[in-house]
């Protein structure tokens, strides 16, 4: 194993010592950023301004010397790094730096945070994207003994011991995520004087400021108004490692909010990575991917990651490498933060042979002898999959990144598609309601007057907070009054950019030159040539062959079919603005029990069939027989408590003949009292599906209903033979309709209702 070869940090004393060993009256203060007075520190321990500044000898020097103290006498900082040192050290620059991954990008500002802070400057504040990729920079930043501190989401109980410290002067790094900007408490009361007076200011994972970029996040774009309200000569240090040139040009712009001078240091380098093996395996069907891993992952050496695109993929091809005796973990956004800790530190520790993990895991992993990453699923672009095997191989020779692409990559592409920027009409409803509320509004009360689901509602209003359209404030949302322009022109670009990334990824998959030259071209790299390494280069192909007894395993797991339906517990908030009178928790005596469906929407196994046959465009008509049978497997394997002795249907306007035909023939196989179907008060029942809680539940549950003759037959049965009744329906989405039918029932004597369904968006 080769050694990384930049490590990153700088020696205690050095990063410390300027400022540990004044007496406390003539300590800076490091909240303002004010600087050191005359102490008591050597020469050695403590070189003046003028000293690091006018020579820059004697600045590179020291710079080295911070390196080799934490990384051994070998250790030379690289020219680029070099440069942007000084430019931030010595000229209190702007720069960006765009480099591959394990480049040494964090060698870079945590040599110039021990330079700065040498000099009496205020800590480094960086601004980093996830809580893996703090806790991965703080643990380099104490082992170079610079004493670093996070505020998130998950430790606010914490911060004010961080505030403390900061204000003191015992803090060296201030990592902070990018949704605590305009949280309004830290904004308000802490953001100022930490602006005031940090001494660096880093803004780690640079790509996420541009909308233009593979990952964009509305958080990251206020780090413009950050930067404009910091003081004159705050350096500043933005890092990424895959930004194309649009991206490049759109992030240096927005660096030079507030300077004085337009002037971006801008240091772009070579993104070749000499040990990634890039290969495609195009396998004919899920059943053979899943079998392939499970064959060929014991042969890669090392640890690695296998990437999914969607949380249950994830979860299916975890539980199936397990049961085939491999040692892997999985790892999403849905997964428990303690549950994720663990297995970060299981990969690190080579514990297991790979997490499964949806892109969650990402940019805020690092693991240098990571041996192989997998996608089971080609991500949307070239980039974003540069940027993710760029994990990979970092401190080994020879790390395999492998593709196996699927046929559904696309379907599930167009699904996330559908989550961008909302139409003009539902942004200009959102500004008149907040214009016209008296005060604060909160996301939960906003959804019961725009037809938005919750996360997407969050980052339209992000943007907006952005725009200045709207501010974030205690208690809510407010509109600002200023005006706004819905930039239909550039969303379309964006939104176009985004497709040309998705032809440009099935084209990865097709080419017939080499692949690491295609991904480094498609991050507008000068220096791309053919790599000589990859499947097309060399002629070695991966094989698609798979042993037939894993082949049958595998088509066994995916054929299994059942996923939980989490019943709803509490109410939405705010329901009365629309009219119905509905808080707090949903009385036990009305609740659904914990339901099942054939199967999710994005699921690997099952997932295909039910994408076919729930599609918009789908005909209605009976039941196919395999997923009937299906369901009967579902039934057949639930483990309930007391049996079902009835079957209700819910209503239907859009496939009345799918869900009447599964609930007539479930109720004979089963041997279960057909007991019809819901009702509507209305013939055009409920109206065009809403996509949020609130507005849904309002839908359902003022024309949802049961007619005397269902009420009837539902409490015959109940007397007879008493006992649960299943609620079948085609598909789960927000979860109200069932919900709200299940209570229906309930009042109607039914002592438990179970929802079934053939399909669940979830995951």
């Amino acid at each position: 194993m080769k050694r990384n070869p930049v490590p990153v940090g700088a020696p205690s004393a050095v990063a410390r010592s300027a400022d540990r060993r004044l007496p406390r009256a003539e300590r800076s203060n490091l909240w303002t950023g004010a600087r050191c007075g005359p102490g008591s520190g050597t020469k050695e321990d403590m070189a003046s301004p003028t000293d690091l500044t006018t020579d820059t000898g004697a600045l590179r020097e020291r710079a080295e010397e911070h390196l080799r103290a934490l990384a051994g006498d070998s250790a030379r900082l690289r020219e680029d790094q070099w440069t942007a040192i000084h430019a931030l050290v010595a000229e209190h620059r702007r720069a960006l730096v765009v480099q591959r991954t394990g480049w040494g990008k964090s060698a870079v500002y945590f040599v110039a945070t021990a330079l700065r802070r040498a000099e009496g400057a205020g800590p480094t504040v960086i601004v980093s994207p996830l809580l893996a990729l703090m806790r991965n920079q703080i643990a380099a930043a104490e082992r170079a003994g610079i004493h670093a501190r996070t505020i998130n989401s998950a430790n606010v109980t914490a911060w004010e011991e961080t505030y403390g410290e900061v204000a003191q002067g015992r803090v060296d790094v201030l990592l902070v995520s990018p949704e605590r900007l305009n949280n309004p408490e830290f904004r308000d009361r802490v953001l100022p004087e930490l602006a005031a007076g940090a001494g660096l200011v880093v803004i780690d994972e640079a790509h996420c400021v541009s909308d233009w970029g593979h990952d964009f996040r509305p958080d990251y774009r206020r780090i413009r108004s950050l930067l404009h309200d910091l003081p004159d000569g705050v350096p500043v240090l933005a890092t990424t490692a895959t930004a194309n040139e649009r991206v490049t040009h759109d992030v240096a712009e927005q660096l030079q909010a507030g300077a004085d001078r337009a002037d971006t240091l801008v240091l772009r380098g070579t993104l070749e990575r000499e040990s990634l093996r890039l290969a495609v395996a195009e396998l004919p069907d899920p059943t053979a991917r899943m079998s392939w891993l499970a064959e060929h992952l014991p042969q890669i050496p090392g640890s690695g990651i296998v990437y999914t695109l969607t949380v249950g993929a994830a979860e299916e091809t975890a539980r199936f490498l397990t049961e085939q005796g491999l040692q892997v973990l999985p790892y999403t956004g849905k997964t428990d933060p303690d549950e994720r800790r663990a297995a970060e530190d299981a990969l690190l520790d080579n514990r297991v042979k790979a997490l499964v993990a949806t892109s969650a895991l990402g940019m805020g992993f690092d693991k240098p002898d990571l041996g192989f990453v997998v996608h089971l699923g080609a991500p949307q672009s070239p980039i974003s999959y540069y940027q993710q095997v760029g994990r990979a191989g970092r401190g080994v020779d020879r790390a395999e990144a492998v593709l196996l692409p699927g046929r559904e990559d696309v379907q599930i592409w167009e699904y996330f598609a559908g989550l961008s920027f909302p139409p003009e009409e539902t942004v200009r409803q959102t500004l008149a309601v907040l214009a016209e509320a008296e005060g604060p509004l909160s996301v939960a009360h906003l959804e019961t007057r725009v037809d938005l689901r919750r996360t997407r509602l969050e980052q339209m209003l992000k943007v907006l907070d952005v725009d200045g359209a709207v501010s974030r404030v205690r208690g809510g949302w407010i509109a600002t009054g200023r005006q706004w322009t819905y930039d239909a022109e550039r969303y379309a670009q964006v939104s176009a950019a985004r497709e040309r990334e998705q032809r440009a990824m099935l084209d990865y998959i097709a080419t017939d030159t080499c692949r690491m030259e295609y991904l480094r071209r498609q991050l507008d790299d000068p220096e791309a040539t053919a790599c000589g390494r990859c499947d097309v280069c060399t002629g070695r192909y991966w094989s698609t062959e798979v042993d037939s007894g894993r082949r049958q395993a595998a088509a066994d797991h995916l054929d299994r079919p059942g996923t939980p339906i989490a019943p709803r517990r509490q109410w939405p908030t705010g329901m009365a603005t629309l009219g119905v009178r509905l808080s707090g928790k949903i009385p036990p005596e009305l609740q659904a029990g914990e339901g099942r469906a054939l199967g999710r929407l994005t699921d690997i196994g099952w997932g295909t069939d039910l994408r076919r046959v729930l599609a918009e465009d789908a005909p209605d008509g009976p039941v196919d027989e395999r997923m009937l049978h299906g369901v009967v497997r579902v039934l057949a394997g639930w483990g309930w408590e007391n049996r079902p002795v009835g079957v209700v249907a819910m209503p239907s306007l859009t496939r009345p003949t799918l869900v009447a035909d599964l609930a007539d023939r479930l109720s004979s196989l089963g041997r279960l009292v057909p007991l019809g179907s819901l009702s509507y008060r209305t013939d055009r029942g409920p109206g065009p599906r809403r996509h949020n809680s609130a507005m849904r539940l309002e839908q359902v549950y003022s024309v949802l209903d049961a007619d005397p003759g269902l009420q009837e037959r539902v409490a015959q049965i109940q007397a007879q033979n008493p006992g649960p009744l299943l609620l079948v329906d085609d598909l789960v989405d927000t979860g109200w309709s069932l919900t709200v039918g299940a209570a229906v029932l309930r009042r109607a004597g039914a002592p438990e209702v179970l929802p079934l369904t053939l399909a669940t968006t979830g995951g």
